[in-house]
């Protein structure tokens, strides 16, 4: 069975797919995914391509979800009659084959949008060219299975499919039944004119007369499903086309109109300019109004500020003034507005993502070590010395060269010896000056720890780690913070996942306090919802003055929490890509059994790149981190 947590998920085609979406269907609100099927659903804002390309080479596999998307974007969204499909639905309850009536009129219609797509975008002939030649290897692959199997109707959607695409006129069905073959001869004239329909009702009436003549012949419903209906939650829309739907606005609650006089029937020619993020309104002494439409009263009022679609040409509405969070200057951390930190976090941030919608941030913080964990960590710190004082020690003889170099080929400052320049340019650089001495190092790190059941067997080792990082960045006075997250896979519901950041060591305290011991208390805990804990500390960062700032995500695994499987992998690609437009530099250290998986590479490489870093065994942490430390540190001085 093709199961779908075994593939490898490809970020960076997927961020394409959705980019793909936005901009064909014009809406910022339809979401990719990949899928059981193709279809586009505006109940749950989604449009899908099959999962069935993800087997595929990467080539293939790009062009097959490529035509899945142009073909409901470009095709269904605008051409689909919806009230057909819903009436086609509805008459299939009393069909022999609701499920071959399905997969057909799909084929049906997705050969009438191809068509009418490829002539008015070229450019996407390429991957319906793809698409094709899959395809026709695919079906003719089935259609032998289907005839093994005796499979009757499964072989006769596979012969339609190969008939309608051939490169000659009747292909030959070899091994095929002949009470298969009379039947496809039988239906050739209707499937021949699928050539020459013009709407989905044609396809409709087409596709009925076809499931009526194999009803009449005894055939039973196909036992595969290659196809499903191309329009998600299909009864619930009330217009012709979902293009229709989408720009639909609601109607006026009351149907009350405004009787006029001539006196007060009066239009003014005049602009109000809109609001817009971008309008400097407090230097151009601008005015901005929002309405509210939904309530009023029509009146007779005709110009060009009427919306097309409203329900009357105007209303009389009440202003609304609206309020949201500022862009500009955030003030929410400071001590005047006294704002609880979890007021903000257990908000529902759209910005966090759908498959983060439910999902609720808490936060704990390590109390006051005990005298056992304080004996244990100074065993920690006794067994990272050796790497501790080789760090140190480099990076100090790093700084020492840097500050003692002169800086030389100046405009002005001290004189330089070499005074060749001043004959023989027009500009000479003779000056030099010797550096002052000036702050080590401008940046602030953060350790985000995945703290999920999966660590358990680790945890100890991935403390040891922990201790190595602290009391470097601790002694060469370098803020940084210490953070386990997990979710708490045992109070989830259906609309509540809450998720726990653990601050071990808080920015404030992290160079003035001697509570390393705090480490100590990381344990194992539930699941692991990666892309919503790194946004949360990635809003954190972004708040921060500092030149240089890094992000170590310590993981074992693929993210996994209540829904987040299937999306865990892009959520958090999404995630880190996020952090990094801040300029946050995101590290992924991944936490094996002693060898490292070609999945767990793939899943690494996927969601951080070329900065990861796998460590095929946690009690090897120090050896593999040491270096990472020393490339971070040296790149902030």
């Amino acid at each position: 069975m093709y199961r779908f947590h075994q593939t490898k998920v490809d970020t960076h085609l997927f961020m394409q797919l959705q980019d793909l979406t936005t901009v064909l269907a014009k809406n910022g609100q339809l979401q990719f995914e990949s899928s059981f099927g193709s279809f586009i659903d505006l109940v749950e804002n989604k449009v899908t391509a099959s999962r069935f390309w993800d087997r595929l080479p990467s080539e293939m596999k790009e062009a097959g979800a490529k035509s899945d998307v142009i073909l409901r974007t470009l095709g269904t969204l605008h051409q689909t009659d919806v009230k057909s499909l819903q009436q086609f639905k509805e008459g299939l309850q009393d069909s022999f084959l609701p499920k071959f009536a399905i997969q057909l009129i799909t084929l049906l219609e997705d050969i009438r949008l191809e068509d009418d797509i490829r002539k008015k975008r070229p450019g996407t002939k390429r991957n319906f060219t793809y698409r094709q030649q899959y395809f026709h290897h695919y079906f003719t692959t089935q259609l032998q299975s289907n005839v093994t199997r005796s499979y009757a109707t499964d072989e006769i959607f596979c012969m339609i499919y190969l008939l309608l695409f051939a490169n000659q006129p009747d292909p030959d069905f070899p091994r095929v039944e002949e009470e298969q073959l009379d039947m496809l001869d039988s239906l050739k004239p209707q499937l021949y004119s699928v050539f020459e329909t013009r709407n989905t009702r044609d396809n409709v009436a087409l596709t009925e007369k076809i499931v009526q003549r194999m009803q009449q012949a005894g055939y039973t419903d196909s036992i595969h499903e290659y196809f499903i209906l191309p329009i998600g939650h299909v009864e619930t829309y009330e217009k012709n086309t979902l293009f229709d739907e989408l720009t639909r606005t609601d109607p006026l609650v009351n149907e009350d109109q405004q009787e006029e006089t001539n006196e007060e029937n009066e239009y003014f020619d005049e602009t109000f300019s809109t609001w817009h993020r971008e309008n400097k309104n407090d230097d151009r002494k601008q005015n901005f109004l929002q309405f509210e439409l939904e309530q009023g009263t029509k009146t007779s009022i005709l110009g060009g500020g009427a919306r097309e679609t409203e329900d009357g040409d105007q209303a009389m509405a009440a202003i609304q003034g609206a309020s949201g969070q500022s862009t500009q200057n955030d003030y929410s951390d400071k001590e005047s507005l006294n704002k609880e930190e979890n007021t903000s976090e257990n908000s529902s941030e759209s910005s966090f993502g759908k498959e983060n919608e439910h999902a609720r941030m808490f936060t704990e913080y390590a109390e006051a070590p005990t005298e056992d964990e304080e004996l244990q960590y100074r065993q920690f710190i006794e067994e990272i010395d050796p790497f501790k004082r080789k760090l140190a020690k480099t990076i100090q003889l790093t700084l020492e060269h840097k500050q003692n170099t002169p800086r030389t080929n100046l405009l002005f400052g001290r004189l330089s010896k070499k005074l060749l320049p001043v004959f023989l340019e027009d500009s000479p650089r003779v000056f030099y000056k010797k550096e002052q001495e000036s702050k080590e190092f401008d940046a602030v790190f953060t350790l985000l720890i995945d703290c999920s059941a999966s660590m358990e067997n680790k945890m100890e080792e991935t403390k040891r780690g922990v201790t190595l990082f602290h009391e470097v960045l601790k002694e060469l006075r370098i803020p940084h913070e210490i953070i386990g997250f997990w979710e708490d896979a045992n109070k989830v519901s259906e609309n509540y996942q809450p998720n726990y950041l653990q601050y071990i060591q808080t920015l404030e305290d992290s160079l003035y306090k001697e509570q390393g011991a705090k480490i100590m208390q990381l344990e194992a805990q539930e699941d692991n919802r990666d892309g919503f804990s790194i946004r949360h500390v990635t809003k954190k960062l972004i708040s921060r003055s500092e030149k240089n700032k890094f992000l170590l995500v310590f993981s074992d695994g693929q993210p996994a929490a209540s829904g987040y499987d299937q999306n865990g992998i892009v959520d958090t690609y999404q995630a880190v890509a996020q952090a990094r437009k801040h300029q946050i530099d995101v590290v992924g250290m991944f936490l094996a059994n002693g060898q490292i998986d070609e999945n767990d590479d793939n899943m690494m490489q996927n969601i951080y790149g070329k900065e990861r870093i796998m460590v095929p065994d946690v009690s090897a942490l120090p050896e593999h981190f040491t270096p990472l430390l020393k490339r971070l540190l040296l790149k902030a001085i």
